[in-house]
């Protein structure tokens, strides 16, 4: 029986566009995709840059861009966030059946955007018994440790846990540590879907 339920914040509540901020970047003439970018991107995932630290390297490989033309690319993956989604989390934290938690890979930048344009973010945060952003606990999906931490911090049940993410390698590697999940598939289900989609898990 579920008890828990984590969500993920990306393509299950706001819509992304994935492949924006690579556009965008091309655009301003940054077209490296070297592992030293990749390495940058997860670092500052996990908190271990600071924005400006992370501004500035991109600058060295494109000194001529400014700030912000360098954030607003940054921040192009970020789309909308459909109200019916939070009223069905507002309706799911109201019956108190289950608890509820939020994991998400997001960076400073990202969430700070969210933050501005999110009319309902705070409504939003206040349904979740905690609100885990990677770049804040300095740990990032799809590591075992970020996994770990969520169930020892709340002292949960693997197997009385569900999991909600779009990226397949994530909910492979809760899957690996007995939790249970669902992979959605953000082009063709929503998550306010879940109890229906997902009725055997329940």
């Amino acid at each position: 029986m579920i008890k828990n339920i984590i969500f993920d914040f990306g393509d299950v509540f706001i819509n992304l566009d994935k492949t924006a901020t690579t556009t965008a970047l091309k655009q301003l003439g940054i077209v490296d995709t070297s592992e030293e970018i990749v390495a940058w991107n997860k670092a500052y995932e996990k908190g271990l840059l600071s924005t400006e630290s992370f501004i500035k390297k991109y600058q060295t490989i494109a000194p001529n861009i400014d700030n912000r033309s360098l954030i607003t690319a940054w921040n192009s993956i970020l789309l909308d966030f459909p109200k019916h989604r939070l009223e069905f989390l507002q309706q799911v934290q109201q019956e108190k059946k289950y608890r509820l938690f939020l994991l998400s890979n997001t960076n400073e930048l990202h969430i700070q955007w969210i933050i501005q344009h999110v009319p309902f973010y705070k409504d939003f945060k206040k349904c979740f018994e905690q609100f885990y952003l990677s770049h804040e606990i300095q740990m990032r999906k799809p590591n075992a440790d970020i996994f770990e931490f969520v169930l020892n911090e709340n002292q949960l049940v693997p197997s009385e846990t569900l999991f909600i993410d779009d990226t397949k390698e994530n909910t492979n590697a809760a899957a690996s540590l007995g939790i249970k999940v669902w992979n959605n598939d953000p082009q063709n289900e929503d998550v306010t879907a879940l109890f229906t989609l997902k009725n055997d898990l329940f």
